[in-house]
């Protein structure tokens, strides 16, 4: 353990000093749910005004084009809010990527919209720690690097479809990824300071099942029962899990009066790989059932979806990353540790791309997802300590 340098304790007391708190008070008090078109238009010009501080380049890119499949089994286009991205000293000869989101889980008519201070030193708020918090964080971080002269460049990428997979954003962030050093991501960590290592993947799966319509009593042989078929299908996807691949078949869309033989089901199946040998039996597994549940049923099957959040394993690179921030973390007086999660998010896919990253820089805190959330408000300042000497050190040494 080392004590920090100069630079650094520079650092760390500008970080401080940072309104990171009311910085999160007042992003969190605007709903930007990720169907919140206007919530986000909001909280998008609000990030720009606040990141607009630093050197670069900053604009708001619009969305890229992403679909979704309804109840009725059509495809429909889905819209998002725009992107923030902000590039800076793109000519430096190291540069990492930030990311964050600014949508959260609670759309705009959801009951949980007001921030609530607990006597324990914590704030209950939408999004306080998943995560508002995490971006006044990584704010704080870039402010103080730029106040004491870090000449390394980075890109932020904030987007507002992390929540529900960012299916706008994907491209971007990956376009971004490509060739950094390293990149952090401000996700919360656990209450205790825990932070995500090794990740699973995602895939998420429309599947339209269309038969054909009868009466259930007078000619239910000329029907072709698209439940039936669905559920079929939920049955053969179900008994390809196993110790590396959870399945679950979630939903079935469809059906009508008690009367009719049903001639639309849409199934949704979620699969969660630990690697990527497990995407391809996945992929195998829907492609085998879809084929025999089709002719077994007569039926006619379209699938939509993909796996679009990649299993994220430790690698040597990565490795040395998260070796880096718990150096960081003891020199601060701040215990790191980490372990393996079944969550994806924004870092599976900037992995993917072949940059390190950590993504659980944000604030410690929990019961994201819930009107429980909480931020546990020291944390602000230690989590911003931690990222700004974490940027100096890579700025000074690399990985």
């Amino acid at each position: 353990m080392a004590q920090p340098s100069s630079i650094e304790e520079q650092a760390i007391t500008h970080a401080a000093a940072s309104p990171m708190l009311a910085r999160t008070r007042a992003w969190a008090a605007v709903n930007s749910g990720t169907g919140n078109i206007a919530g986000l238009a909001k909280m998008g010009d609000l990030l720009a005004d606040a990141f607009a501080a630093l050197p670069g380049s900053l604009r708001l890119v619009e969305p890229a084009a992403a679909e979704r499949v309804g109840v009725d089994g059509t495809v429909s286009a889905i819209e998002h809010g725009r992107h923030l991205h902000l590039s800076v000293r793109p000519d430096a000869p190291a540069r990492l990527l930030l990311t964050g989101h600014m949508d959260t889980v609670y759309p705009a008519d959801h009951p949980f919209q007001a921030l609530t201070d607990r006597p324990d030193g914590t704030i209950n708020g939408p999004g306080v720690a998943d995560m508002k918090g995490g971006l006044a964080v990584m704010l704080a971080a870039l402010e103080a690097i730029e106040a004491v002269g870090c000449p390394i460049g980075y890109d932020v990428i904030i987007n507002s479809d992390e929540e529900t997979g960012s299916f706008s954003s994907a491209a971007l962030i990956e376009e971004a990824a490509q060739g950094k050093l390293a990149a952090l991501t401000y996700e919360p960590a656990l209450p205790d300071g825990t932070l995500a290592g090794a990740r699973g993947g995602t895939g998420n799966f429309s599947i339209v099942v269309r038969g054909r319509s009868a009466h259930a009593g007078r000619n239910p042989e000329d029907g072709r029962n698209a439940i039936v078929a669905a559920a079929a299908l939920a049955v053969r996807l179900s008994e390809a899990k196993g110790p590396r691949l959870a399945v679950n078949p979630a939903r079935i869309d469809g059906g009508g009066p008690n009367n009719v033989v049903p001639d639309l089901a849409v199934l949704r199946v979620n699969f969660r790989p630990k690697d990527a040998a497990e995407i391809a039996r996945a992929r195998a597994a829907i492609d085998a059932a879809v084929a025999d549940v089709a002719t077994a049923h007569d039926v006619r099957v379209e699938v939509h979806g993909s796996f679009n959040r990649p299993p994220k394993p430790i690698d040597a690179r990565a490795a040395r990353l998260f070796d880096l921030v718990q150096v960081v973390g003891a020199d601060l007086g701040v215990p790191i540790a980490w372990r393996d999660t079944g969550g994806v998010c924004d870092g599976n896919n900037i992995a993917a791309a072949g940059t390190p990253v950590v993504d659980t820089m944000g604030v410690r805190g929990g019961a994201i997802h819930s009107a429980d959330e909480f931020l546990i408000v020291d944390s602000l300042a230690e989590r911003a300590a931690l990222s700004a000497v974490t940027i100096l050190r890579l700025a000074e040494t690399g990985l």
